[in-house]
């Protein structure tokens, strides 16, 4: 499970933001991936308000009670949103240059923090996963170490929102079956690395997850997950709150 925190020069996404703040443009964020073609990821979208957003975001804001936790907050899109909503939100990233960015912004609590850091031990009501949340997760064999941790960051009550994408339909054969090898690694685990003018991150692992899997993982480790909505293409919003 990776603890660290990213460097300004190891920082390709904090970089894109900080342009498109600044300058109303970025140049491409690009994605590579030893599984996929390369790919971009508009940095224009990054700072959409919650009118533009996926429904299965807008429903998670809904539902984001008490105190809350943004995990992996970027641009500080769903921060500010939940703010404006008159909800009170910390966000926090790894990326020093998204930080900066949040601040600027207006986001009121920002914090450059690793979730999995021990020494972050602050409680909340919600914890809010979006954007393919449970990607930090990076591998399967993670997920207890995940759990554990939102035992200790979690109030009585208290519940995670997650959204994820179920990536069989990658695997989806012309006859509508599914070509998967079983045998194989979960078909979910999937290596990223980004690349921003320059400045090249380091790879990391990313972790997509189908609801069935989660909800199994879940109850393995004391919790007990709820699909709360499908999106239009394989992707899904779950709650996860701990079992009494």
């Amino acid at each position: 499970m990776n603890r660290s925190l990213l460097s300004k020069d190891k920082d390709p996404m904090g970089k894109a933001i900080a342009d498109f703040y600044s300058n109303g443009r970025a140049d491409l964020l690009r994605v590579f991936s030893s599984q996929f073609e390369e790919d971009e990821i508009p940095v224009k979208q990054l700072f959409r308000t919650i009118s533009q957003m996926p429904g299965i975001e807008q429903k998670s804001l809904q539902m984001a009670k008490g105190r809350i936790l943004d995990v992996g907050a970027g641009s500080g899109c769903h921060s500010l949103a939940l703010q404006d909503m008159g909800k009170e939100v910390l966000a926090i990233d790894i990326s020093p240059l998204s930080v900066e960015t949040m601040q600027s912004r207006g986001v009121h609590q920002v914090r450059q923090i690793n979730l999995f850091d021990e020494s972050f031990c602050d409680t909340f009501d919600t914890i809010l996963m979006l954007m393919n949340g449970s990607g930090i997760v990076g591998r399967l064999e993670n997920l207890p170490m995940f759990f554990r941790c939102m035992k200790r960051l979690l109030r009585p009550g208290g519940s995670i929102l997650m959204d994820s994408s179920d990536l069989r339909y990658i695997f989806e054969e012309e006859d509508g079956s599914f070509s998967i090898d079983l045998a194989a690694k979960y078909y979910g685990e999937v290596d990223f690395q980004m690349q921003y003018k320059k400045i090249k991150g380091e790879p990391f692992d990313w972790l997509y997850i189908d609801f069935q899997t989660l909800s199994f993982y879940a109850a393995e480790n004391g919790f007990h997950a709820e699909l709360i909505m499908e999106g239009e293409h394989y992707d899904y919003l779950a709650q996860l709150t701990i079992i009494n």
